[in-house]
């Protein structure tokens, strides 16, 4: 794959651009805090803005790795970040990737999110030249996968117990798009 890191993309609606500092506060009021939006992703709810500093400024120490992927996502008329969408698990053997996301419960069912996955899919195959990508999802979260397949993703298996996440052991669906 070609890895050109985390750079600023752009939808109808959205700018998906790296985090920074001043994303602080936008993040904690509108997603990092919700049990609603962690419930089914492997990283507790933040107690604190504090937790968020920190967690933002690890991603911002990133940026200069060519191969790490971390975008906010920003509604235009907004102007402040929603959510996260990110290329995780990269496998540059197979040019393959995984996907993740969250986006607050205030912005669910708005078509965001599979805005930004179709925006970030298009970026990892004409960018990146990835040939396939992965997304997963808890069996209990079926509008996750709901989000996948408006994306252009199809279900292609099951995995029993394959996960762990705030809501406990879980079984997880996988989706895939091949370029």
């Amino acid at each position: 794959m070609e890895h050109k890191g985390t750079i600023c993309l752009e939808t109808e609606r959205l700018i998906l651009r790296r985090v920074t500092m001043a994303d602080v506060q936008p993040a904690f009021k509108n997603w990092v805090y919700d049990e609603r939006v962690t419930k089914f992703l492997t990283w507790p709810p933040h107690d604190n803005p504090g937790v968020t500093e920190q967690v933002f400024r690890s991603w911002v120490e990133q940026y200069d790795n060519d191969e790490y992927y971390q975008w906010v996502i920003v509604p235009k008329d907004l102007g402040e970040p929603i959510g996260t969408i990110s290329g995780i698990r990269i496998d540059n053997v197979e040019n393959k990737l995984e996907i993740g996301y969250c986006i607050g419960y205030d912005f669910w069912g708005k078509g965001y999110m599979p805005e930004a996955l179709k925006r970030i899919i298009a970026f990892f195959f004409n960018d990146i030249k990835a040939d396939k990508i992965i997304a997963r999802h808890a069996k209990e979260n079926p509008n996750s996968g709901k989000v996948m397949v408006k994306a252009g993703m199809k279900y292609f298996k099951t995995l029993q117990q394959g996960g762990q996440c705030n809501y406990g052991i879980v079984d997880i669906l996988c989706y895939e798009i091949n370029k």
